[in-house]
């Protein structure tokens, strides 16, 4: 049925999209909308999954889109992506917290609304992807994109545990709004309102995470603490620049899986998912790739 997700065993990449000015690695690159649907392609070709894409950065501190600007990305995109056939072997996701957009975007061949608010930030969400059948993933954030990560850095007595109960109870919102648990992924929400240890701590216990039983989605593609972390190992007092942080991406992304995420969200997706046919091979059949197969 459209929308329903994978059991938690398998795993796929979903290739980021972004239509956006001001992302933090790939701001402005995919403005023009056949830059976008070239680029989109070629994650196709490396073997995405998934197409997750978006019109207003969620980098810490950005600054909120009008609903109207952030259509006016992404709707040629996806739109484009239907005539040139790739919605009918790719899934697409819509990256947005906005019911219109997410209406506009499954409308024009999208089957997964991506929501870094969990269902909070609007609240024609839910029903909207309740009525609609897509799939939908549910994502963990301390705060909004524009104060998340504000000096005196974000505080929890423990970072699984709170992480854990917000993914449950937004869930079961989701599910008493009227959408299928089989349509539901999980995000911890890696690098949203959370310090370098409690990204470590979440990778660590994902297993704890996993234990919730729905598809774990984990993204650390190029974020801030994997630059921090190798600057530090060079002797270095700023993080690393984005295009500098693959190996930090991989290495997380391989762990992750081992400790049980389902889809691993990434802009580089050929090395990443080389790695991860190793990794998975490695640790045997329970972990396969789901290769170019929809969800719906």
């Amino acid at each position: 049925m459209l929308g329903d997700v994978t059991d938690a065993r398998s795993y796929r990449v979903m290739g980021v999209l972004n239509v956006t000015p001001d992302s933090f690695s790939d701001g402005g690159r995919f403005l023009d909308v056949d830059a976008a649907i070239a680029h989109a392609r070629a994650l196709v070709d490396e073997g995405a999954d998934i197409l997750d894409v978006g019109g207003e950065s969620t980098r810490p501190g950005a600054e909120p889109v009008a609903a109207e600007r952030e259509l006016a990305r992404v709707l040629p995109v996806l739109e484009g992506l239907a005539a040139a056939g790739v919605t009918e072997t790719t899934q697409v996701s819509i990256d947005t917290c906005k019911a219109t957009v997410a209406r506009a975007a499954l409308d024009a061949g999208a089957s997964l609304v991506n929501d870094i608010s969990a269902l909070r930030a609007d609240p024609q969400m839910a029903g909207l992807v309740a009525d609609s059948g897509a799939g939908c993933c549910l994502m963990h954030m301390l705060g909004q994109p524009r104060t998340m990560q504000l000096a005196g850095g974000p505080q929890y007595k423990d970072v699984v545990d709170e992480v854990r109960a917000f993914l449950e109870e937004r869930m079961l919102f989701a599910v008493r709004e009227g959408v299928r648990e089989q349509r539901i992924m999980l995000d911890p929400g890696i690098g949203f309102g959370k310090t370098v240890e409690h990204n470590l701590t979440l990778l660590r216990r994902l297993p704890e995470l996993a234990a919730l039983g729905r598809p774990l989605v984990v993204g650390t593609s190029r974020k801030s603490f994997l630059g921090q972390i190798i600057a530090a190992d060079e002797g270095q007092q700023e993080p690393v620049a984005a295009e500098q942080r693959l190996p930090g991406t991989i290495a997380t992304n391989v762990l992750a899986l081992e400790r049980g995420a389902s889809v691993l969200r990434v802009h580089d997706v050929a090395p990443v998912r080389a790695a991860l046919a190793v990794a998975a091979a490695t640790l045997g059949e329970r972990w396969t790739a789901r290769g170019t197969t929809r969800t719906s």
